[in-house]
């Protein structure tokens, strides 16, 4: 990691890295999304809190940056537009020179350049609703396929099409475990219909992962722990609300990359904008869960 020319490490994530100690990388999209720099410095929190250290990841200057410092922070919150990069987009913006603020897929694939098996998202992109016609499905999944990694979420976004997710995850051979649950969470909403592997602890998850690296030779994990109950959305009015706007969107004529948008606002008047407060606790939690998970992988791994 030290000779690679592309990584930028600070230095509490390069020797927490060089002495294999837990770490968790975090996405610099939400950075840029949230609306205040309070809320990426209480997600790095919450991962310090389990023990972990947190490198949220991004671009600036040409280099692929692991862990920020709050100028960091501050210059992307503060920049006029800054690009989304997925794993696709890695290339070009580096080549670019300026900013950008990783997705889930870009994340992923920078931390495991760094050596980094922990990531810790609210939630991933999955298989959009009417994917049958459009054919739209998240780059993250594909990249599940080509990165080890651990990806701690509360499942795929509500707005998104749990069952074809699913569906996709396991035709891709992607595990997908419930931290106390048997049910896939769906982001706002704490469970579906869907069956999942339940693993009670997260010493038991992390031996199953490093068992499943051992004999598949890496591919990502999925370990989903649902929103709190006290901040979870009702499952039947986010998919009423959704419904409904889906009917709203096509007699608006909305389409392609503005369907997402449009439906996030409909749940949010839906629920009174309930869905801010569900979606920090999720991030919140998740971040914890994240942490917690990498203090046992590396004990897994440490032979304990």
């Amino acid at each position: 990691m030290a000779m690679d020319p592309l990584l930028e490490v600070i230095d509490e994530v390069a020797t927490a890295i060089a002495e294999r100690r837990p770490v968790v990388a975090l996405e610099s999209s939400l950075v840029v999304a949230a609306p205040s720099a309070d809320v990426a410095l209480d997600i790095e929190k919450s991962v310090r809190d389990a023990g972990a250290v947190p490198a949220t990841i991004g671009i600036a200057d040409g280099r692929l940056r692991v862990g920020m410092e709050p100028a960091l922070i501050e210059r992307l919150r503060s920049a006029a537009s800054v690009p989304k990069v997925s794993a696709r987009d890695i290339g070009p913006v580096l080549a670019g020179g300026g900013l950008g603020a990783t997705t889930v897929a870009g994340t992923i694939v920078i931390a495991e350049r760094a050596g980094i098996e922990v990531f810790a998202t609210a939630g991933i992109g999955g298989v959009h609703r009417r994917a049958q016609e459009t054919f739209d499905v998240s780059p993250d999944l594909l990249q599940f396929t080509r990165t080890r990694m651990v990806v701690v979420s509360g499942g795929c976004k509500s707005i998104l099409d749990s069952r074809l997710t699913a569906e996709y995850l396991e035709t891709a051979g992607v595990p997908v475990l419930g931290y106390g649950t048997d049910r896939l969470p769906a982001f706002y909403v704490r469970d579906t219909d869907l069956p999942i592997r339940r693993v009670d602890g997260l010493t038991e998850a992390a031996r199953g992962v490093r068992a499943h690296w051992e004999v598949n030779g890496g591919g990502t994990v999925l370990l989903t722990t649902p929103v709190a109950e006290e901040d979870a959305l009702d499952r039947d009015l986010v998919e009423n609300a959704i419904e409904r706007a889906l009917a709203e969107a096509d007699a608006a004529g909305v389409t392609g990359n503005a369907v997402s948008p449009f439906l996030m606002r409909a749940v949010s008047a839906a629920t009174e904008g309930r869905t801010r407060r569900a979606g920090r606790s999720l991030l919140l939690s998740t971040a914890r869960v994240a942490g917690e998970f990498a203090v046992a992988l590396t004990a897994a791994r440490d032979g304990g």
